[in-house]
């Protein structure tokens, strides 16, 4: 098996359709065909079936594969230890952010990074979370930048604390329920009892968002489990809906500061015993090689967001 026969099976595997994988490998869809035939013979079993949706993997086709994504992955790891060799006069780095902390760190890292090392190429993935991670595990991404799962971490996945963000409470300016909080000294804003909000509408993100898995520990932490008005995916639209009175939601400090809401909600501070937080994380697959622009990267990284 050869680097290319490899990644040609790769290939059709992720797009389901030989025309397709021919794009995006840039080579005639005639030619992928005969490649696939000419594996396939020398194996003596077929690694795809066709199916309603397109090409499927067969048992054997999905054992290939799964060697397939192994040995690429430690071709791309040689190829970062090339670059090593050079001196980061050349190179790559694969990460992954989600879009809303990539507005917020990337304006502060890349321009010093490009300056120092302007022939590192940087492979930026913008997703979710869920994402993020399936794409460390298959060994597409060198590193993520992302908030840790409050619980059951992937134990194939290394997280490595950078900051935490508290979560706080966003409700109507003139909700009745804020006079009952109290300022306490560490505390950005007033605390609330969470009791209080037993029977309060809350408006939630969907369960697959980790703002949702920090929200449901919280309530579950709190022993309450207030009536859901609705569910959606945009934390910027709960907290707009919140500041205009149609229920309560959580959401990281970090995010809380929208300008633009023409009526926008006040904000409590939640009990440190109920841990209101998440942490921001350099996420690695364990045991995964880092190269030096990787390692140099991050240490950019770990400086800027410490200061």
């Amino acid at each position: 098996m050869t680097s290319r026969e490899l990644l040609y099976v790769k290939t059709i595997a992720d797009e389901h359709s030989i025309s397709q994988a021919a794009k995006k490998l840039f080579i005639a869809q005639p030619s992928l065909s005969q490649s696939l035939q000419r594996i396939e013979e020398h194996l003596g079993t077929q690694l795809f079936k066709r199916s309603i949706g397109g090409l499927t993997l067969t048992y054997a086709g999905e054992r290939y594969y799964q060697i397939a994504c192994r040995i690429l992955k430690i071709y791309h790891d040689f190829e970062t230890e090339i670059s090593d060799i050079n001196n980061l006069k050349t190179g790559r780095i694969h990460m992954g952010i989600t879009n809303h902390l990539g507005t917020i760190i990337l304006p502060k890292i890349l321009p010093r990074f490009n300056q120092e090392c302007p022939a590192v190429e940087m492979i930026i993935f913008e997703g979710t979370t869920q994402q993020q991670e399936e794409k460390l595990l298959s060994g597409e991404l060198d590193f993520a930048v992302l908030h840790a799962p409050k619980h059951n971490p992937h134990p194939a996945l290394s997280y490595e604390p950078l900051a935490n963000d508290p979560f706080v409470i966003a409700i109507a300016s003139n909700h009745p329920l804020i006079s009952k909080a109290q300022a306490r000294e560490g505390y950005p804003y007033p605390v609330l009892d969470l009791k209080l909000l037993q029977n309060e509408p809350f408006i939630m993100l969907h369960k697959q968002q980790r703002i949702r898995h920090i929200t449901d520990a919280i309530l579950a932490k709190a022993r309450i489990s207030p009536p859901v008005v609705l569910t959606l995916k945009n934390y910027e639209t709960a907290q707009s809906l919140a500041g205009k009175g149609m229920g309560v939601t959580f959401l990281p400090n970090d995010y809380a500061d929208i300008t633009s809401m023409d009526c926008p909600p006040a904000l409590l501070s939640i009990d440190e015993k109920y841990d209101p937080g998440w942490d921001l994380c350099i996420t690695t697959l364990k045991n995964a090689f880092l190269s030096r622009a990787d390692q140099y990267f991050l240490s950019m990284m770990r400086e800027i967001l410490a200061g």
